[in-house]
């Protein structure tokens, strides 16, 4: 269990991020046109996963906007934005926003994922939720960078996951 705070007030996640060098856990999230979708279909390119509490928050919004404008100029790359807002919601956020060049994906359907990449609000106003977070994947997977953001109403350190793909 790693502990961060939410406006200044300790909260708790599930667990703590994979290990830097390791195999990321394999996941089975939903997309925005309600299809799951898993790790494994991504192997063989490089990846940044992306957690956040909720896409309708202004933090939120702007970090995948951020991701999204990285990706125009890495389109090998496959960026995957994970929160626990529905499908259509994340569907609409898109489309509004523009955010074409991120891949964005529910937990609905469980928690599974939350649990198992140790992101998942345990108390505090914000359980059941995701933590903000930021990890790059190599092609098979491995850790290559994880931060766990420690004041979950800050924005993580993208340039030293960006440092890493560019």
């Amino acid at each position: 269990m790693a502990e961060i705070t939410f406006k200044g007030k300790p909260i708790h996640t599930s667990g703590n991020l994979p290990a830097l060098h390791m195999k990321a856990p394999e996941f089975r999230l939903v997309d925005k046109n309600l299809a799951d979708r898993t790790l494994q279909e991504f192997s063989g390119k490089r990846k940044i996963l992306s957690t956040v509490p909720s896409l309708d928050t202004g933090l939120c919004a702007l970090m995948t906007k951020h991701l999204n404008e990285f990706g125009k100029k890495h389109g090998d790359l496959v960026i995957l934005t994970i929160s626990a807002d529905l499908p259509f919601a994340q569907k609409r956020f898109c489309e509004t926003e523009g955010t074409h060049n991120v891949l964005t994906l529910s937990m609905m359907r469980n928690k599974d994922f939350g649990k198992a990449y140790g992101v998942l609000i345990e108390d505090g106003p914000m359980a059941g939720i995701l933590a903000r977070s930021l990890m790059v994947l190599d092609e098979k997977n491995h850790v290559l960078y994880s931060e766990l953001v420690s004041e979950i109403t800050h924005e993580p350190n993208y340039k030293k996951a960006f440092d890493l793909l560019s």
